[in-house]
């Protein structure tokens, strides 16, 4: 039975994918060559791997057994590649960072474009989760640095401050509700939504708190950005729930009108989550300082 570190990590990717096809895209392999791969290492090893369904696969007992495994071996030859690139001219890595929408959005693409400058040699695989499902997965070894909303439940893990923000609902300034200064979220279920696609974190999040008071969220158009909600929403199409962050700058330029939301789920103080400092990669460590630094002056400049 020998399995290489392209199987492995196809292995990984399908199950956590829960598709074979998107398993083979993150893995970049071809579908056919990627079902040969799984079928000769069920053959090597005697047992199905997978249970295939209708809504995609998951892993047997035997599976779940090779992705524990495979991910400590994976972890390890990536931390050997990185320390044996420092003889090689400079280190080189991939960092594994899952992040819900808001952050996503508004803080990781300035953070990390200062950190990738400074290391040429790293890149960062970076995935938009549920907060409540990137605990789960940082806590399982699926990524190696989680960015979530602080409401969640993240005492398994070691936890520090990134940013705080919080989620407004934008009007056209003719709305109805322009006039308004706050209103729950529930009121604003009587309204025309315009969102993200219904595949982001946060739509998906939005969509969960509608049908926990029992009501449709009707969600007219989905859009790829926040600036693209708030160009909509100018021009009365349906009204939005951005962070107040892109609602400040939006509003600069666009005819909306900010409305506070009064959920105690509308404030977002954003964390970074990590299973264990000392364990993480070389350039993950300083990922997860530059972060922090970053922090640090945000909380700074608020007090100033």
């Amino acid at each position: 039975m020998r399995f290489d570190l392209t199987d492995l990590s196809l292995f990984r990717h399908i199950v956590e994918s829960g598709s074979i096809t998107h398993g083979a895209e993150r893995a970049h392999l071809a579908l056919a060559a990627a079902s040969t791969r799984v079928r000769k290492m069920e053959e090597a090893l005697g047992a199905p791997l997978l249970l295939r369904g209708r809504h995609g696969v998951t892993p047997t007992q035997a599976g779940r057994t090779l992705l524990q495994h495979a991910r400590t071996i994976l972890a390890q030859a990536e931390r050997l590649r990185e320390d044996l690139g420092a003889y090689a001219g400079g280190l080189a890595g991939q960092i594994r960072v899952l992040s819900n929408t808001n952050a996503l959005t508004e803080f990781l693409p300035e953070t990390l474009s200062s950190f990738l400058a400074a290391h040429p040699n790293v890149s960062v695989d970076l995935e938009e989760r549920l907060s409540d499902e990137i605990v789960g997965l940082i806590a399982e070894g699926v990524g190696d640095i989680g960015i979530v909303a602080g409401t969640v439940d993240a005492s398994r893990l070691t936890t520090y401050p990134f940013r705080s923000d919080r989620f407004v609902l934008v009007v056209a300034r003719d709305h109805v509700l322009a006039k308004r200064a706050e209103i729950s979220f529930a009121e604003v279920l009587d309204y025309d939504f315009v969102g993200l696609d219904r595949a982001s974190a946060l739509q998906r999040f939005l969509a969960d708190k509608a049908s926990r008071v029992g009501r449709p969220l009707r969600l007219r158009v989905q859009l790829r950005s926040f600036d693209a909600v708030c160009r909509l929403v100018e021009h009365n199409v349906g009204v939005g729930i951005v962070p107040a962050t892109t609602a400040r700058w939006a509003a600069k330029t666009m005819s909306i009108r900010n409305v506070d939301l009064t959920d105690a789920w509308a404030l977002r103080d954003l964390t970074i989550c990590i299973r264990n400092f000392d364990a993480l990669p070389p350039f993950a460590r300083q990922l997860v300082d530059h972060m922090r630094e970053g922090a640090n002056s945000q909380r700074g400049s608020n007090t100033q």
